[in-house]
């Protein structure tokens, strides 16, 4: 492996720090905004709780994880189910009793170590669940891409569909023919040709972008001003469930990140801190109505390449996604780049989350010669992509990807034949 150019608790002069800083701020971005764009959010409130969460993160974790916080795929569907039968605010409440999980399972790994969230998530119920959350939002991708709003219909346009195609072409392309920073940045990238593609074809509308001011403060969703502040336990059980992905993923980042930057992250300054910067990230980014957060793998990414390890140049990102956040014209942009161009990059993006999940499954030498894997992962992929549902009453059921896991985790406990396989090596 070769040489720190900055280890963790070094920092380098100002005009470096900005430059390492503008890697990281573009090297998520494309993603972080993708998000709130599928959901209904504000691009811009995505942006400036993104880098509040990265500094509260940063700030739990005791300045020792370089880690930047983005907004999170896996709730996009939970997101559109949830602001479908009660609002946005009903997303948004879900989000913070996501964030109340996370709290209460680094409370647990704080008093009883972390072997006990291992075993409940090994990776034959992680992966099958990664790859429904890839799967099921592929319907969104395609839609996207290829048909455009008329009236009440989803009409077909070859014209649109060809922006798509155009993203999608400029990302693989970063990813496949490109080294460095480059191939870290393809849903930029895709997202800057095809907008630049669809100006051409003329399917942009800069209305909005003459209307909007040079400076605004980003659209924020308040409780009990925007919303009113309704729990109800079919919004749990939609929301809720998706932690047992996203603390899976957490946990994985902070492996790889662990290696790379050659310490042990489980250890120090431990997974409960970590999973609960996150869960303050998420619980901070509802509050004022911005998507759940995860740690991101192309900044992880970023660090392998540059082997800058800074936190404060992780910090310097952060403080410039929120000064984006105010730039008036540019979020006005950002909400002018049309579906097409979004539906592209996500055909790419969203099956980059389901072979992750399969990737997981190689990884770990999962044997689907043993009947009882087999069983666990057939179950998990039916109900959650055929999107099963169970309906105790009028107000709460459980559905989809959150019953898929939930039954996965079930299968995993009660099915005789339980493997140690688990995400983290336990040997000491």
């Amino acid at each position: 492996m070769s040489e720190k150019v900055l280890d963790v608790n070094e920092t380098p002069k100002l005009g470096k720090l900005l430059t390492l800083s503008f890697q990281h701020l573009f090297a998520m971005i494309g993603a972080t905004i993708l998000v709130p764009q599928l959901v209904g959010l504000s691009p811009a409130i995505a942006l400036l709780t993104s880098g509040i969460a990265t500094i509260v993160f940063i700030i739990i974790t005791q300045f020792k994880v370089p880690a930047y916080l983005g907004s999170s795929f896996a709730f996009i569907i939970p997101i559109q189910i949830a602001t479908q039968e009660g609002g946005i605010g009903s997303a948004m409440i879900g989000s913070m009793f996501v964030a109340a999980v996370y709290a209460l399972i680094s409370l647990l790994i704080w008093k009883t170590g972390h072997r006990f969230i291992m075993r409940i998530l090994p990776p034959i119920v992680v992966a099958p669940v990664i790859i429904v959350i890839g799967l099921a939002l592929s319907p969104v991708a395609i839609m996207n891409a290829s048909t455009i709003q008329v009236g009440d219909d989803r009409v077909y346009s070859l014209l649109h569909f060809s922006a798509a195609l155009v993203s999608l072409a400029v990302a693989i392309i970063c990813i496949m023919f490109f080294k460095g920073i480059i191939s870290l940045m393809p849903v930029l990238l895709g997202i800057i040709a095809g907008y630049i593609y669809s100006i051409g074809i003329g399917i942009v509308d800069f209305t909005a972008v003459k209307e909007a001011p040079v400076f605004s403060v980003p659209e924020m969703l308040l409780p009990g001003i925007d919303y009113e502040f309704t729990v109800t336990w079919s919004l749990l059980a939609i929301m809720v469930p998706i932690a047992i992905v996203t603390i899976s993923e957490h946990i994985g980042h902070q492996l790889v990140l662990g290696r790379i930057v050659e310490r042990d992250y489980i250890k120090d300054p431990g997974l409960h801190r970590s999973i609960l910067g996150d869960g303050l990230g998420t619980f901070i980014s509802s509050l004022i109505g911005g998507p759940p957060k995860t740690t991101y793998g192309e900044n992880i990414g970023v660090l392998a390449i540059t082997r800058v390890f800074s936190v404060a140049v992780i910090i310097g990102a952060a403080v410039l996604a929120i000064l984006a956040s105010f730039l008036g014209k540019a979020m006005a942009i950002v909400q002018t780049i049309p579906g097409a161009v979004l539906g592209g990059i996500s055909i790419l993006l969203f099956g980059i989350i389901a072979s992750s999940g399969l990737r997981m499954l190689v990884d770990h030498k999962i044997d689907f010669g043993n009947q009882r894997n087999l069983v666990i992962a057939s179950v998990i992929l039916v109900i959650g992509i055929g999107g099963a549902t169970i309906k105790f009453s009028e107000t709460f059921q459980i559905e989809g990807m959150a019953l898929a896991a939930i039954v996965g985790v079930l299968l995993n406990l009660i099915l005789p034949g339980k493997t140690t396989e688990t995400l983290i090596d336990e040997t000491e």
